[in-house]
């Protein structure tokens, strides 16, 4: 097989994505499996998810037996590495699989941020089951955040979204709260009649607490409505001005022309009071500053980082994005 091959994983909170690629630009083969993130699962577990992956694009590509090294250059990026010890521990036990003569991980937040950009200079804030926000000067500084939820002063995603429409709809029921439509909506979401029994199924464990994050596109939906739906948009709005801010702040990138990228599946989502606010929001920390919604899957932007470490064409990136854009359509 002729000309260097790349190797490109995606493993975010639901799913790991993993590409292999020519440096031409040519997909060789695109599979998906199950979280591999280490925070999710253990790391022996997420290296094992990976394997499987290898083993499967392998398969499709045609290159079996399986060769050592597969690939050139291996990109994978990460939930869950948020750290660089994690990533040096990740790094030190996928280096003897021989997927790759050179391997790099990171957080998969840097996926976001290069699929939705010319060259992944900017700020990403990704939004979906949690929250996390990656920046990147244009000297190659960078901003990150430990992500670690309560601990590390996280609020929003699907689970905090999810929990927060709950929660209102118990104090609607209770007469704690005001009243509020998802007093009935989010318990006819699981089949039930009232906010508490929701609640007490949840204690008991007869419905996992994980599943809270499904309840984001009702809420978002009710907060056309709805004034506290509407309210719990806006602080997830809020949350997001607040890590961009942050980040910019530190990069000092405040009065310069700079992209914020929204990724995950809440911000992909499209909620038109959700985007405003953030647009809003944005527009005060500096009148340079904007704000768009990736389209493309983050293993585009785990791809083109691999293209970018062996020095691929122009060309090539563009090829490569299209043509993952295309396979993730058929998956």
């Amino acid at each position: 097989m002729s000309g260097r091959l790349i190797l490109a994983v995606d493993g975010g909170g639901s799913k790991t994505d993993l590409a292999l690629a020519r440096e031409s630009g040519e997909l060789l083969s695109l599979v998906r499996g199950p979280t591999s993130s280490p925070q999710l699962v253990s790391v022996e577990r997420s290296l094992e998810t990976l394997a499987e992956l290898v083993e499967r694009a392998c398969l499709g590509a045609g290159l079996m037996p399986l060769p050592s090294p597969v690939a050139n250059v291996a990109q994978i990026l990460l939930s869950g590495l948020d750290y660089p010890a994690e990533e040096e521990r990740y790094l030190a036990l996928v280096g003897g699989r021989g997927w790759a003569e050179k391997t790099l991980a990171q957080n998969d937040t840097f996926a976001v941020l290069r699929a939705g950009s010319e060259n992944g200079r900017g700020v990403a804030v990704v939004c979906g089951t949690g929250m996390n926000c990656v920046g990147v000067a244009p000297d190659g500084r960078r901003a990150r955040f430990p992500a670690q939820g309560d601990l590390s002063g996280d609020w929003g995603g699907g689970s905090d979204i999810g929990l927060a429409a709950l929660a209102a709809a118990a104090r609607s029921e209770d007469g704690r709260g005001p009243t509020t439509t998802l007093e009935q909506k989010v318990p006819a979401f699981f089949g039930l009649e009232s906010a508490l029994e929701l609640v007490e199924a949840i204690h008991f464990e007869k419905i996992s607490g994980d599943r809270l994050c499904e309840l984001t596109p009702l809420l978002l939906a009710e907060a056309g409505h709805d004034s506290v739906a509407a309210a719990i948009v806006d602080r997830q709005a809020a949350e997001v001005v607040a890590f961009a801010r942050a980040a910019l702040t530190r990069l000092e990138l405040t009065n310069e022309p700079v992209e914020v990228i929204l990724g995950g599946s809440v911000l992909q989502a499209g909620n038109a009071r959700l985007l405003k606010a953030i647009k809003a929001g944005l527009r005060e920390i500096g009148p340079k500053i904007s704000a768009r919604v990736n389209e493309a899957p983050p293993i585009v932007g785990a791809a083109l980082m691999a293209l970018d470490e062996i020095g691929a064409k122009a060309e090539a990136k563009k090829r490569l994005r299209q043509e993952i854009v295309e396979a993730v359509g058929r998956l």
